[in-house]
C-alpha cells in the first residue's frame, strides 16, 4: 500500500548556485505577486485608469500583505512567544532568531493568510485616499486577482512541506520528510492540503475572471466598485479554508482539543462580511 503514496522529497529550491539558493516559498510568492500585478495592470488599462494611478499599488499591496501576514502569525498563533519580550518584539519584524547561543538569519517564518488579508485592506484604503479613487472600486479591481496569489503561495507550502493535512491512506496521500509531519518517529502518508487549497483558489480565480469577463459591462452587480467581488473572493476563499481545516495537523499546540482552530475561528469574519457585501452589491444592482 506505501507504493501507491507520494513520497514527498522536493529539492530546496529553483535554482541553486553554490551555497546561494532561491528557495520554492520565495519563489512562489514572487510568480504569484508577478501574475497579479499583470492582471490588475490590465484590468486597470481596460478601465481606462492612468497608469500613473496604478503605480504605486504594488507597493502598496506588497507592504500590506507582508507585513499583514507576518503580524497575524505572530498575534494570532505566536503571541506568547512574540509578545512577550524585547527578543519576541525584534522576531516578529526582523527576519533573524535567536538560537540560545546568537542572532541567526532565519527569515520570516510564520505568515498568517488572515493578517495578510488585513494587510492588504488597510493598504487599499490608504492606496485609494492617495489616488483618489473610491475605495471599494480599487479592492474590487485588486480581489480578482487575489486567488492567483494565494494559490501560489499554498504551492510554496506544498514545496516547502509545511501546513501539512491529517494522516490518511488515500492513493494520493503525500508523505512529506519533516518532523512535524512525523508520527511516534515515522513517516506517515498525510492529506496533501497545502495542493488541496492551491486548486481551490485557482478554480475561484477562473471562476471570478469568467464571471468579470461577461458579466462587468451587462449587469450592475457584476461591475467592479459595488464590493461584489472582493466579497466573492474572501467568501469562497475562507469558506474552503474552513472546511478545508478539518483534515489539517493543527498549526500550533494550543489548537489541540478545539472544536474550531485559529483558522476556522479567523475565518468566520471574513464569510460574514464576503457574503455581506455580495448581498449589499445584488441589492444595489435590483433597486437601481
Amino acid at each position: 500500500m506505501i507504493s501507491l503514496f507520494i513520497d514527498w522529497t522536493p529539492s530546496l529550491g529553483p535554482v541553486s548556485i553554490g551555497s546561494f539558493i532561491i528557495r520554492w516559498y520565495s519563489a512562489c510568492w514572487s510568480i504569484g505577486l508577478v501574475l497579479a500585478y499583470i492582471i490588475v495592470l490590465k484590468i486597470y488599462r481596460q478601465q481606462k485608469i492612468e497608469d500613473e494611478k496604478f503605480e504605486p499599488l504594488f507597493f502598496y499591496c506588497f507592504i500590506g500583505i507582508i507585513l499583514g501576514a507576518r503580524l497575524g502569525h505572530c498575534i494570532f498563533y505566536e503571541p506568547t512567544h512574540f509578545l512577550t519580550s524585547g527578543r519576541g518584539i525584534i522576531e516578529m519584524f526582523l527576519p533573524i532568531r535567536y538560537n540560545g547561543t546568537g542572532w541567526v538569519y532565519r527569515g520570516y517564518e510564520g505568515l498568517a493568510s488572515h493578517g495578510g488579508t488585513i494587510g492588504v485592506i488597510i493598504a487599499m484604503i490608504l492606496y485609494a485616499r492617495k489616488v483618489k479613487m473610491p475605495m471599494l472600486h480599487v479592492i474590487d479591481n485588486v480581489a480578482i486577482a487575489v486567488p492567483v496569489t494565494a494559490g501560489f503561495i499554498r504551492i510554496g507550502n506544498l514545496m516547502n512541506s509545511e501546513i501539512v493535512g491529517n494522516v490518511t491512506d488515500v492513493p494520493w496521500a503525500f508523505i512529506f520528510h519533516t518532523n512535524d509531519a512525523m508520527v511516534d518517529g515515522m513517516l506517515v502518508p498525510r492529506h496533501p492540503a497545502q495542493l488541496y487549497e492551491a486548486i481551490a483558489y485557482f478554480i475561484i480565480f477562473l471562476v471570478q475572471l469568467a464571471i468579470f469577463k461577461a458579466k462587468s459591462n451587462t449587469t450592475a452587480t457584476f461591475k467592479p466598485g459595488n464590493g461584489f467581488y472582493f466579497g466573492f473572493c474572501i467568501t469562497t476563499i475562507f469558506l474552503f479554508r474552513f472546511f478545508v481545516e478539518f483534515i489539517k495537523k493543527e498549526q500550533v499546540s494550543f489548537e489541540q482539543g478545539m472544536l474550531f482552530d485559529m483558522g476556522q475561528l479567523l475565518s468566520i469574519p471574513f464569510v460574514l462580511l464576503g457574503s455581506w457585501l455580495m448581498w449589499r452589491a445584488s441589492k444595489q444592482s435590483n433597486n437601481a
